[in-house]
């Protein structure tokens, strides 16, 4: 039983080479008579017929590492053409938020669209860490982070009242002239009282 399938194996794989080489020698050929402009087309159409002859033939796994295989060969072929032609190849990737954009977005999440709103333990995280800090956690957020603190439970919870205790302290024993000190010192001051 085993030597059967291995002989179909055997069969198939011999079948695909023969018709890519087939393929390949009449696309040869072709490109040869026609224009540059074709040979994408050309290309294209190449690889719709071996998919749609060897689809009869072979097993969904084997159609889907052909198609990857046929995917990657066009786009090297894509890129090959561009180099080429003179034109860069760069990839763009697309510019990922900041945690603090991330943080913000998940708090404006939890105020307006409730239902939608999904609890991340990172952003809240973030949120703790950086709620004293009036450039990360601009003023307009604030009152809507005292409406999320309020919801707090747990270990979450003792811990940020302990640190804002040590804050004050830390606070209470320096001297009280610089501006961003004290707007520090209020944010500590509303957090204490409303979690207290």
């Amino acid at each position: 039983m085993p030597k059967m399938i291995v002989e179909k194996k055997e069969k198939k794989a011999e079948k695909r080479k023969k018709m890519k080489k087939h393929v390949a020698e009449k696309d040869e050929l072709e490109l040869e008579t026609k224009p540059k402009k074709k040979k994408q087309k050309l290309q294209a159409t190449k690889e719709e017929e071996l998919i749609a002859e060897e689809e009869e033939e072979l097993t969904p796994e084997e159609k889907r590492k052909l198609e990857r295989k046929l995917k990657k060969e066009r786009k090297k072929k894509e890129r090959q053409l561009m180099r080429e032609a003179g034109i860069p190849i760069k990839k763009v990737e697309p510019k990922k938020p900041s945690g603090s954009e991330r943080a913000l977005a998940y708090l404006t999440s939890w105020s307006k669209n409730p239902k939608e709103w999904k609890f991340q333990k990172t952003r809240q995280t973030w949120l703790l860490l950086h709620m004293y800090d009036k450039e990360k956690v601009p003023d307009k957020y604030f009152p809507i982070l005292l409406d999320y603190l309020q919801g707090l439970q747990g270990n979450a919870r003792d811990k940020t009242v302990q640190k804002a205790e040590a804050f004050m302290k830390e606070f209470d024993g320096s001297d009280g002239e610089d501006p961003d000190l004290l707007g520090k010192c209020e944010r500590i001051r509303q957090v204490l009282q409303l979690l207290s």
